[in-house]
């Protein structure tokens, strides 16, 4: 009776052990869901839902063997402000890692890079909070609006990069500002041309922030 006993406990450990072994590698192999909040440079403005950055950048890291889900969270018209008021239901549970670009708006704008600055950081210090590795992208202020203007907003980003030390992107249009065959009309937006140009020159970072979701996931 007793043998019989021990022998029903260890088939029940057994069987516990290779759930959870197989629930961890269930786990495991789930893409990496990584969101790319932003405002009309991620959302793709004046693109098909194909060419606009998010679904480019999926389909450049799969073809390095990635398996990550880039989720557009861009919309047209936001500043940092508005992207800090809807971070928690851009940014849902289960979220791996985030993809930070916004800012553009606020020096169109002339906001104060104060503002533009504290709604950053608060991003920052809440992803930071719940354990969401970040890739920060950098933005630069039109020079028409001055030189003391685009010198305070364009420090705003470097400086919180290193302040929660996270893997920045310069300049999010690096290689395709102001270059009319890589933009659409409006000398804004870029091309389907441009974003490919912008994917290109970022996957060097998206795969340092790959790296930090899987060790964050299997810590």
């Amino acid at each position: 009776m007793l043998a019989r006993r021990i022998v029903s406990a260890v088939v029940v450990l057994a069987v516990l052990l290779v759930g959870h072994a197989g629930g961890a590698r269930a786990e495991d192999a789930r893409p990496l869901r990584i969101v790319a909040l932003g405002d009309s440079l991620v959302a793709g403005y004046g693109l098909r839902a194909a060419e606009a950055f998010p679904a480019k950048l999926q389909q450049a890291l799969a073809a390095k063997g990635f398996a990550v889900e880039i989720v557009n969270a861009g919309i047209s018209g936001n500043t940092a402000a508005d992207g800090l008021a809807r971070l928690d239901w851009s940014v849902p549970e289960g979220t791996d890692a985030v993809i930070l670009e916004l800012g553009a708006n606020d020096a169109l704008r002339g906001v104060d890079p104060a503002v533009t600055r504290k709604a950053l950081d608060t991003i920052l210090r809440r992803l930071k909070e719940r354990r969401i590795p970040v890739l920060l992208c950098g933005m630069a202020a039109p020079r028409n609006m001055g030189t003391v203007y685009a010198q305070a907003f364009d420090g705003i980003f470097p400086a919180l990069a290193a302040a929660y030390n996270v893997p920045f992107y310069p300049f999010f249009l690096d290689g395709v500002a102001a270059d009319l065959a890589l933009n659409q009309r409006d000398g804004l937006h870029p091309s389907a041309a441009g974003v490919d140009v912008i994917v290109k020159r970022i996957l060097p970072k998206m795969e340092e922030l790959v790296a930090q979701a899987k060790l964050l996931r299997g810590s």
